[in-house]
């Protein structure tokens, strides 16, 4: 049976506020583990109101001491963003602190819009041209090599699961290289998603660490016991993506009943395409759906992100989900 993480932004509501978003967080990753869930990653964003995962080694130790058995990670870091070093000696700490649990996730993206570059004091275009090195920095310290003569701590021989990310054909090709697991973004970003699956498995390079392709795909999940209750909830994040895609970014706001239909050609193209990769109903609707998605994908994990405006309903459409595709 495909297994199901969970991804979350840690999405900060309009009328709230980044502790009540946090609490949110803590909630869900607790829901989550009793369901059964295997993992629970947070996402680096930057200079987003309506999002609190900046800080996201920070966040995740939060999400740590509020569980004890789910796995807990990164989707992703962004590491053109950072020194290897210090990411070594965050998810060491983390590793530390919640031995057996760690996931990290890596990144090329910038996680924020051209105006981070000045405020990280970086040129992120070489960074990200050096991404390859810097992942391969990374497993270098985590694999304890003892010809590494300043070794972070912690972080040296940390028991850290790296994963490649990625939402084109560039993190496929990584991915394959370096023989890591690979999640695809196709909860924001599905064009690429069946080209990229084929040329990490046609191209993956067998190593100690894993010995075959292993691929988790990220779509949007919305299950309530009523249909269109669920297509309520899902409004949320469908405006999010609109008012983000159209310049105008900000809080997650409340649900609206017909959201889809109030729409113009233009934001209605846009509410399409990040439906592509989606699963909104009915548990029985969404155990098809998620289905018919594995058929095509032969993903071995899912991982289901959806924001909502009241943080109980998607506590609640995680259970129903886990629930259905358990049935």
């Amino acid at each position: 049976m495909t297994e199901l993480s969970v991804l979350d932004l840690v999405p900060v509501r309009e009328g709230g506020t980044l502790s009540e978003a946090y609490e949110a967080a803590a909630g869900l990753a607790r829901v989550a583990e009793e369901a059964g869930y295997k993992r629970f990653w947070v996402a680096e964003h930057h200079a987003m109101e309506g999002i609190g995962g900046a800080a996201t080694s920070v966040v995740l130790a939060h999400i740590g001491h509020a569980t004890s058995t789910i796995r807990i990670g990164s989707g992703g870091i962004m590491l053109p963003n950072h020194n290897p070093f210090v990411i070594a000696e965050q998810f060491g700490t983390l590793d530390a602190l919640f031995p057996g649990r760690i996931d990290l996730g890596l990144g090329r993206a910038p996680g924020a819009d051209g105006r981070i570059r000045q405020a990280f004091r970086k040129d992120l275009m070489k960074a990200a041209g050096d991404f390859p090195q810097d992942v391969m920095e990374l497993a270098a310290y985590f694999s304890g090599q003892e010809d590494i003569s300043l070794r972070p701590n912690p972080g040296f021989g940390a028991d850290i699961e790296m994963w490649a990310l990625g939402s084109s054909l560039y993190g496929a090709q990584l991915a394959a290289a370096l023989g890591l697991p690979y999640a695809f973004a196709a909860h924001f970003a599905p064009d690429h998603l069946d080209d990229a699956l084929a040329i990490y498995r046609r191209d993956f390079k067998p190593l100690e660490r894993l010995d075959k392709p292993h691929v988790m795909v990220a779509m949007n999940v919305f299950a309530a016991e009523e249909a269109d209750e669920a297509e309520r909830l899902a409004s949320s994040q469908l405006q999010s993506f609109v008012r983000l895609r159209t310049g105008s970014p900000g809080k997650l706001p409340p649900p609206v009943d017909g959201y889809r239909e109030s729409l113009g050609p233009m934001e209605r193209r846009i509410v399409e395409h990040v439906s592509l990769a989606s699963a909104v109903g009915t548990p029985d609707m969404v155990r098809e759906k998620i289905g018919d998605f594995v058929k095509r994908t032969q993903a071995d994990e899912i991982i289901v992100a959806g924001a909502t405006y009241e943080p109980q309903a998607r506590e609640t459409s995680l259970r129903l989900t886990a629930e259905a595709l358990a049935s």
